[in-house]
C-alpha cells in the first residue's frame, strides 16, 4: 500500500502560471535592457518561467524583441544564445557560476535571497562575461493545495515536495501548504533517482506531476498520477490521470482505489466461504438441484451488488 506521495511543485501544488514580479539590475545597468535581452532569449524557450518573462519583455519594449542566434537550452539549468551581438545566458546562479565563471554582485544576491525567502523564483541574467541583473518570477499556490495535503496525511501518506526550484523558495511553498519533507534543486533527469532512492528505503511511492520533466519519475513510481491539465507525455507515462487540476483529486483517487480493493477482497472472501460451505452439502445430496441453482445465482447477484456499491462512492468520506 502506498505510504509516500511525491509532489511536483510547479503546476501540481502551484498553478504553474508564472508572472514577472520584479527586475533587479546590477548597479549601473539599465533595467529595461536587462529585461529586453533576457526576454528575447526566453522567447525562444517553452519553459513556464520563460512564459512569464517573454510576454513582460514584449509589453515593456517599444518594438519587437530582437532575434536570437545559437539558442541552447540546458534542462533544469537555463538558456543561452546570442542577442544583438551579446552572448546572453539566463538561469540558475549555480549554473552561471560553474559554467561561465561569473560572480553575482552582492546587491543583487541580497535582494534575490529575500525574494526566494518569500517563495519566488530568481533567474539570473548575464552577458559578455558578467552578471547584469536578475528577474524575479512568482507562481501562486492553488487554493486547494493545503487542504489536499491535509487529506493525504489523513490517509496515512507522507507528502514530499520535489522540485528543481531553489531551496528557499521550495521551503516557503512547502511551509504554506503543510509539507515537511522537501527535495529541491533537482535536475529533471535526477527526479527518477529520487523516486528510486525512496523506494530503496522501503517506501511505496506515488508520484503526482504534470510536466515533461516528470514523465520518467511518474513511470518509475509504484503509482504515477498525472494532472489532467498537464502535458501529454506526463499523462502517457502515468498509471492514472486526474481529470481536474485540483490536487485534492489525488486523495480521492487513493480513497477510491482503497475502497475498490476492500470490495474485491470482500467478494473473494464471501465467494470462497460460500462455496466451501455449499460444496460439501451438494456432495452429500443435502441440496436439491433447484436449491443449488438458486444458491449459485444468488452468489453471483451478491458479488455484483456488492461491487455496485462503489457507484455511491463519496470523495468526501
Amino acid at each position: 500500500m502506498v505510504d509516500t506521495i511525491v509532489l511536483d511543485k510547479t503546476g501540481t501544488v502551484t498553478s504553474g502560471r508564472m508572472s514577472l514580479h520584479d527586475v533587479l539590475p546590477v548597479d549601473g545597468e539599465d533595467r529595461g535592457q536587462v529585461l529586453r535581452l533576457a526576454g528575447a532569449l526566453e522567447d525562444a524557450s517553452e519553459h513556464p518561467i520563460a512564459a512569464a518573462i517573454a510576454p513582460a519583455a514584449k509589453a515593456a519594449s517599444e518594438g519587437p524583441l530582437p532575434s536570437v542566434e545559437g539558442f541552447a537550452n540546458e534542462a533544469g539549468k537555463g538558456v543561452s544564445g546570442v542577442v544583438e551581438g551579446h552572448a546572453v545566458v539566463a538561469g540558475r546562479s549555480s549554473w552561471l557560476v560553474e559554467e561561465y565563471s561569473v560572480t553575482v554582485p552582492a546587491n543583487v544576491a541580497d535582494r534575490a535571497a529575500t525574494a526566494e525567502g518569500e517563495g519566488r523564483t530568481v533567474v539570473y541574467v548575464a552577458w559578455d562575461g558578467a552578471v547584469r541583473g536578475a528577474l524575479v518570477v512568482s507562481d501562486t499556490i492553488k487554493p486547494t493545495s493545503a487542504q489536499a495535503i491535509t487529506e493525504l496525511r489523513s490517509l496515512g501518506l507522507t507528502p514530499v515536495l520535489l522540485t528543481g526550484d531553489n531551496e528557499r523558495a521550495a521551503r516557503a511553498v512547502a511551509a504554506e501548504v503543510g509539507i515537511d519533507e522537501v527535495i529541491a534543486e533537482v535536475l529533471p533527469a535526477d527526479k527518477v533517482s529520487v523516486v528510486r532512492r525512496l523506494q530503496s528505503e522501503g517506501r511505496v511511492v506515488a508520484m503526482v506531476g504534470d510536466g515533461v520533466n516528470d514523465a520518467a519519475a511518474l513511470a518509475a513510481a509504484d503509482l504515477g498520477l498525472a494532472m489532467g491539465t498537464g502535458t501529454d507525455v506526463a499523462i502517457e507515462a502515468s498509471d492514472l490521470t486526474l481529470v481536474r487540476g485540483d490536487l485534492r483529486t489525488s486523495a480521492d483517487a487513493i480513497r477510491l482505489s482503497r475502497s475498490t480493493l476492500r470490495t474485491i477482497k470482500g467478494n473473494l472472501f464471501w465467494a470462497f466461504a460460500y462455496n466451501v460451505a455449499a460444496i460439501p452439502l451438494a456432495m452429500s445430496w443435502s441440496l436439491s438441484p433447484v436449491v443449488a441453482s438458486a444458491a449459485m445465482a444468488f452468489s453471483s447477484v451478491f458479488v455484483v451488488s456488492n461491487s455496485l456499491r462503489l457507484r455511491r462512492f463519496d470523495p468526501g468520506t
